[in-house]
């Protein structure tokens, strides 16, 4: 027996563990999803609260901690950047077109997310919440400004070598990064990752890219990223076409110049008016800043989150969403859609 190997069997908390996604008991996981619930009633608690899905858990399931805990889901997750963002075999990228620093108006990509990793692996985690999460010289917590409203988080762990593709993907998104660290044993391999970081976009068309990222596990992710210049809504202007199906999608209903529900293509696309988490939990999407869509068909199809939403501005921003073709995660959307505003019989759009 090797020395290594006999090390790993007595001191079994020393020994290296690569940087991937946390679930929600404390362990390394191949993909996981949280959705924040808004603020519901008047407990301290209320506005922290989460449910929570992995490929372990069958569908959505009661967050076990709150949202401002390195407990949860997405404080263990996160808390591993706070732990690590000094080391030299690490890199990192935070990027929020509402960053939780001061910054100019802002008119690049609709995007927000995290991605770290080391050399062997890491995790690119998009989600939905303004000025979060705080900058890697702080410490994890969870931003006051967060509380009332939903918010969705889509957590994926990837070996190395996809991170070229994700690279590419925010470059397309046109980010707005906020804190970054690409060392240059990263940035040979990454060029597009360490570009992104500098605030870098395309520069050529097409002005979308859709492409297929493999998890550390095998589990397939599709990835839809489309530029400013692309000029149209993501969902009805392409990800319903692509996936061949009418979409039902959550967004943040009270931004200017919201675009209505669409039955003018060959795929319509349906804006969510009411969320449900059974019989118990059910709340208008006005209260919902979470940005996901489900394939509105009668057997399994797919189910996207990402960090853009439908309204006339951000037809001409930067955004995207992550999809995938579980069956598992596809029925456990489709059931959320408590109502959603359907096109009027004379072929009006409805709001």
């Amino acid at each position: 027996m090797t020395l290594q190997v006999l090390m790993s069997l007595i001191l079994p908390g020393l020994c290296y563990a690569a940087i991937s996604c946390y679930g929600d008991h404390g362990e390394p996981v191949d993909w996981f999803i949280v959705y924040k619930l808004p603020r519901l009633d008047k407990t301290p608690e209320s506005g922290m609260k989460y449910m929570y899905q992995d490929g372990n858990s069958g569908g959505w399931v009661q967050g076990t901690a709150l949202m401002n805990s390195t407990e949860s889901a997405v404080g263990g997750t996160l808390n591993q950047l706070y732990q690590s963002s000094k080391a030299k075999d690490v890199a990192y990228l935070l990027y929020n077109d509402q960053p939780p620093v001061d910054m100019s108006g802002n008119d690049r990509g609709h995007t927000k997310g995290v991605v770290l990793l080391d050399e062997k692996q890491g995790f690119w985690l998009v989600h939905s919440t303004p000025r979060f999460p705080p900058s890697s010289s702080q410490k994890y917590d969870w931003p006051s400004n967060a509380l009332h409203y939903g918010q969705s988080f889509i957590c994926v762990t990837y070996l190395y070598a996809q991170f070229k593709d994700i690279g590419t993907q925010l470059m397309y998104n046109t980010i707005t990064p906020y804190d970054s660290s690409i060392p240059d044993n990263f940035s040979s391999d990454l060029p597009d990752l360490k570009s992104a970081s500098a605030a870098k976009e395309v520069t050529k068309p097409p002005w979308n890219q859709q492409v297929t990222l493999t998890s550390v596990g095998g589990k397939q992710f599709t990835s839809f990223a489309k530029h400013a210049r692309f000029g149209d809504d993501l969902y009805s202007g392409w990800v319903s076409e692509v996936l061949k199906s009418d979409l039902c999608v959550e967004f943040w209903l009270n931004s200017q110049g919201r675009l209505q529900s669409n039955c003018s293509l060959t795929y319509h696309t349906y804006n969510i008016r009411n969320v449900t988490f059974g019989s118990s939990i059910i709340y208008p999407s006005t209260i919902d800043h979470s940005k996901w869509c489900v394939t509105w068909s009668d057997s399994p199809g797919w189910a996207c989150v990402g960090d853009i939403n439908r309204n006339k501005e951000e037809m001409q921003r930067g955004g995207g969403t992550i999809c995938s073709a579980d069956p598992v995660i596809w029925k456990s959307f489709k059931i959320l859609v408590y109502k959603y505003r359907k096109c009027n019989k004379s072929g009006e759009t409805g709001v």
